[in-house]
């Protein structure tokens, strides 16, 4: 079976352009513009947050270890005007390991990256590479999903439909998204699981996907030690991007981090 992103790398920004509750990209763009640039972001994929900053004229550089989705970045570069990718430069490396030579005043980890850290020195090593990164009064930005107990050990075996959408180059073609979770690992607190991509036209199925999926989870407690590995400790903490606070109820876990004074 592929990796994830070889096969994913093809449908990640038509899928989420779908996604009508993703409110993340004007939250990390304010982190930046309140503490200041320049900006790195770890993880940055196809360029979904990347290429917003750029196009409101903030320097970022990225960075990222899947040359899928790195070509589809630098083919999205490509068209933009002049200004935008002199805005951008873009890096092979990984989060765990990555050291460049500039210093920001934001890093950001947006969309949970920090999910596809499956062990304890993997979560640290990405944390240490985005203090590392901090000028003095840099800040950190990222976020993870809430976990729900009662959702999270459910429906092993099921196969949900997730997002479905019409493709841009052409349009009577549907594609549809669904997500099987294969199993769940209580003592390492992650899971399994499979993506589906069905490409219909006119209603009949003509192609059929699959990509592997593994995602950690972590607990507010779990988080704050590996702060303190990390040499890290929070300025702000949300349970959403418009800002809630965190709590019984919240969707996500967010956080903006300096190094520890």
């Amino acid at each position: 079976m592929p990796d994830l992103y070889t096969v994913s790398a093809r449908y990640y920004d038509e899928a989420y352009a779908s996604a009508d509750d993703l409110q993340d990209v004007q939250f990390y763009v304010e982190v930046a513009r309140r503490f200041g640039g320049p900006v790195l972001e770890l993880a940055c994929g196809t360029g979904r947050v990347l290429l917003p900053f750029a196009q409101n004229g903030i320097s970022i550089d990225g960075v990222d270890s899947s040359p899928a989705m790195l070509e589809q970045l630098n083919k999205k570069l490509a068209q933009q005007e002049a200004s935008v990718r002199q805005r951008v430069s873009v890096f092979s490396g990984d989060l765990r390991s990555f050291r460049g030579e500039r210093r920001y005043g934001a890093v950001i980890i947006p969309f949970r990256p920090l999910q596809h850290m499956y062990t304890l020195d993997d979560q640290i090593a990405a944390l240490k590479t985005a203090a590392f990164h901090l000028t003095d009064d840099g800040v950190l930005a990222f976020d993870v999903f809430y976990p729900r107990p009662e959702s999270m050990l459910a429906g092993i075996g099921e196969e949900k439909l997730e997002l479905e959408w019409n493709t841009k180059d052409d349009p009577p073609k549907t594609i549809r998204r669904s997500v099987r979770k294969d199993s769940v690992d209580k003592i390492a607190q992650h899971f399994s699981a499979t993506y589906l991509y069905r490409t219909y036209r006119d209603g009949k199925l003509i192609r059929e996907e699959t990509a592997p999926l593994k995602m950690s989870w972590y607990t507010y407690p779990h988080l704050q030690a590996l702060f303190l590995l990390a040499g890290l400790e929070p300025v702000e903490e949300y349970g959403d991007f418009d800002r809630t606070p965190m709590n019984n109820d919240s969707r996500q876990m967010i956080f903006v981090m300096r190094r520890s004074r």
